[in-house]
């Protein structure tokens, strides 16, 4: 049995102790952590192996979140809000949305970006600095047990950009606050409800500017307030973070390698960073380039 079968047989398992009936279930996204669309109960469930998740600060912040307003997707309300274990997996269940369109406008984007942000500032929870994520990230590419087809050539790139940037903040007085983490394009679902953000385990506390680094440039244009400056480091950050996230044995990002490599180019290229949903997009491009000869 493989470990997908095995989440998902953990999954359908605590949806039925809980008398939600799952006799089927949807792969909605498989990376580092399973996304299942439970049926017939429809009920949206998130798995991962034990110790290899947070899904208790995100169950925790989510229902805080709720409170204040903010645009999130919250529990499934006919569960008990909490982590179940399940045969070596953590479960946790969400309320399950149809999408009703397939991309969200710009504007109604960072509408909702920027609703969560001023929401954030009400909650206080112990969370992360978003550059202890980098850090982790750099770890990654420092040992070549952890990214073993990084050439020692390549692993420059990505690393010391999380301390470079610390020295050069210091003297610049960046508020911040807490943030989503990882509020691309696949972490928004359009519902009836408006745009509501998912997967919160990323949250950590940043400029805003971080958070806008994962979005598509049109998105930042439509938010309030952006420094330009910071955010093109921001997104230099996040490129260097995902590329080591990209070479980290084990990986399980869609064509992450191909990701990994495009990565690792434009860093070597230098400036101007791209957006993430350009670099998504190219290599699309490139995909159907190359089915089409």
């Amino acid at each position: 049995m493989t470990d997908v079968t095995r989440a998902i047989t953990a999954a359908t398992s605590v949806s039925a102790s809980l008398d939600l009936p799952a006799n089927d279930a949807i792969v909605l996204h498989n990376s580092n952590k399973l996304a299942l669309r439970l049926t017939p109960c429809d009920v949206f469930a998130r798995v991962a192996p034990v110790g290899q998740e947070v899904a208790q600060f995100e169950v925790d912040l989510a229902q805080r979140l709720i409170e204040v307003g903010c645009p999130v997707c919250p529990l499934e309300p006919r569960a008990d809000p909490r982590v179940y274990t399940r045969d070596g997996f953590t479960v946790t269940l969400w309320t399950y949305y149809e999408p009703v369109a397939p991309h969200i406008s710009p504007a109604d984007y960072a509408k909702a970006l920027e609703r969560l942000h001023v929401g954030m500032l009400k909650v206080d929870m112990p969370s992360p600095r978003f550059t202890d994520r980098i850090t982790e990230a750099e770890e990654v590419v420092a040992d070549p047990d952890r990214s073993p087809e990084l050439t020692d050539a390549d692993r420059v790139f990505p690393s010391g950009r999380g301390a470079s940037w610390e020295r050069g903040s210091e003297d610049r007085g960046v508020v911040e606050q807490l943030l989503h983490g990882e509020p691309h394009p696949g972490n928004v679902l359009s519902t009836k409800s408006g745009s509501l953000f998912i997967d919160l385990e990323t949250c950590c506390r940043g400029p805003i500017e971080f958070d806008l680094a994962h979005v598509p440039e049109a998105v930042c244009e439509h938010y309030p307030s952006v420094d330009q400056g910071l955010l093109d480091e921001c997104r230099q950050l996040v490129i260097a973070m995902v590329a080591a996230w990209r070479w980290e044995l084990g990986d399980q990002f869609p064509n992450g390698r191909r990701f990994g490599e495009e990565l690792l180019r434009l860093l070597r290229e230098g400036p101007p960073w791209p957006t993430l949903d350009t670099v998504t997009r190219r290599l699309d491009g490139l995909q159907k380039k190359l089915k089409a000869t």
